[in-house]
């Protein structure tokens, strides 16, 4: 007689501590299967970019190692895959942590229908964010549109408190019975070895999120409320590459983070690390109600709006190849590490916007590709505030200068040096801006513009006025 089993499933929640599905998948001493299914076929257009998958290569073979290689590794449609193992296993129930991505939504209500049919309990938690979008309500019963009103009334106010983290189980019984497919069947690895700079960057998986909590929680969190906007400093979390792939819950940091000792001096840094995982929760809650958010202009008027469409342009902004120092060094930053300063992800995604007036999509998308971070939910929801069409969108005449923002959070351009190198040799004086610099200092700096440093693709006085010209005959 087959022994019976539990499916549990992993998804976006590749970690045993704090794991609801994992605990109540164990419950009474369970013997369970897990699995990870990559689902391309069902994510179609938003399935996960190049980098994106570096990361969940090396994340699954962290979380196999701690599952003693039980993690059993699936390709294709996920209402397939469980039901030929409902099929060839004594399945009693399948568990998982759910997902909040209008595909996966769809995907998974319709797999719950079909298991429920066939008398299979299906059991899903919260296992990725602190306050669910249908519990976040105003008090008319619409969602919010507006981030203040949403973390302070909705969630701080009216929501229920973030769960405590719960504790890793101390022994989980494993079906160990299933032929298994080697993670290499899942081609998550590109052929050429682009990714280097991503190895020697991160430590993929839930060990390793874990010793980045506790770094911020040490250094970080003392400066972050002035320090996280100092692309030269290290003063940001980097935890959102564990946060979307739930090597970390967002409950560990919240409650790692508020519950510090001894933080009078630094009280205001705690709270504004809490109001940025509010962020990541309104995006989310966004995403939810309005699914068309990674497509379609929240704001109906940006319908009309004169895009440029231009290659080569678009290319230029890619590589880091722009004339504006602090854009090329973030836009490099994020082709060599798979991630980008939160701070300058705001001044490239203005510049493109808006001195460049390319549709936001086409930096979506390449943000999609590149980021190791890369959440539907957080890219979609920051493209269109940048742009000025999202909700609570930043208002479309801000526009972030990139001289003025280099000289504010680069002052001495040790970002810039960093990932620009062909300017290591300028003064700061001129390092936001070496179209200034005499001639002889941009010799003496062996910087021939034009040649091996791009001059400035558009004047940023001139693309601004465009740019606004173009909105106020949007808007009449």
């Amino acid at each position: 007689m087959k022994t019976a089993v539990n499916i549990l499933w992993f998804r976006q929640d590749l970690r045993l501590s704090d794991n609801p599905a994992l605990l109540a998948a164990i419950a009474g001493n369970a013997t369970i299967l897990p699995i990870y299914i990559l689902d391309d076929e069902n994510a179609q257009k938003w399935g996960m970019g190049s980098a994106s998958r570096w990361w969940l290569q090396n994340s699954l073979e962290a979380l196999n190692v701690s599952l003693s290689g039980n993690l059993c590794f699936f390709k294709g449609k996920a209402e397939d895959i469980i039901s030929s193992l409902i099929h060839e296993k004594n399945v009693t129930g399948v568990y998982w942590n759910r997902c909040y991505e209008p595909w996966r939504i769809k995907r998974d209500k319709k797999i719950k229908a079909s298991l429920m049919k066939q008398n299979i309990l299906v059991k899903s938690y919260n296992g990725s964010l602190l306050f669910e979008p249908p519990n976040i309500k105003k008090d008319d019963g619409t969602p919010y549109r507006v981030f203040t009103p949403f973390y302070k009334k909705g969630c701080l106010v009216n929501g229920l408190p973030p769960r405590e983290p719960q504790e890793t189980p101390d022994r989980i019984n494993f079906d160990s019975t299933l032929k298994k497919i080697p993670l290499s069947e899942l081609g998550l690895m590109p052929e050429i070895n682009w990714y280097k700079d991503m190895q020697d960057e991160w430590v993929p998986g839930e060990q390793a999120a874990k010793e980045q909590l506790k770094k911020f929680s040490q250094v970080g969190i003392k400066e972050y409320k002035v320090g996280r906007n100092r692309p030269d400093k290290e003063f940001v979390s980097k935890l959102s590459p564990y946060l979307h792939f739930g090597e970390l819950s967002p409950n560990q940091a919240w409650h790692c983070i508020k519950n510090l000792k001894n933080t009078q001096s630094y009280q205001s840094s705690i709270e504004h690390f809490l109001s940025e995982l509010g962020w990541r929760e309104f995006s989310n809650n966004l995403l939810y109600y309005w699914n068309e958010l990674p497509e379609n202009n929240l704001q109906k008027k940006f319908d009309r709006f004169p895009w440029l469409n231009d290659a080569n342009t678009l290319k230029k902004w890619q590589q880091g190849l722009t004339g504006y120092p602090i854009i090329d060094a973030g836009m490099r930053q994020l082709w060599k590490t798979g991630y980008m300063h939160n701070r300058v992800r705001m001044v490239t995604g203005s510049f493109l916007v808006k001195n460049l007036m390319l549709d936001w999509r086409h930096g979506e998308q390449w943000f999609w590709d590149t980021l190791l971070d890369a959440d539907l939910a957080n890219n979609s929801a920051s493209w269109q505030w940048i742009a000025g069409c999202g909700a609570d969108a930043a208002p479309y005449f801000r526009i972030f200068n990139p001289i003025l923002q280099g000289e504010k959070f680069d002052p001495d351009g040790v970002y810039v040096r960093k990932y620009v190198p062909e300017l290591k040799n300028l003064s700061s004086r001129y390092i936001h801006k070496p179209w200034e610099a005499p001639t002889k200092i941009l010799s003496e700096a062996k910087i021939v513009l034009g040649d091996n440093y791009p001059r400035p693709m558009v004047d940023i006085k001139k693309s601004r006025d465009r740019a606004l010209m173009a909105f106020k005959a949007l808007t009449g």
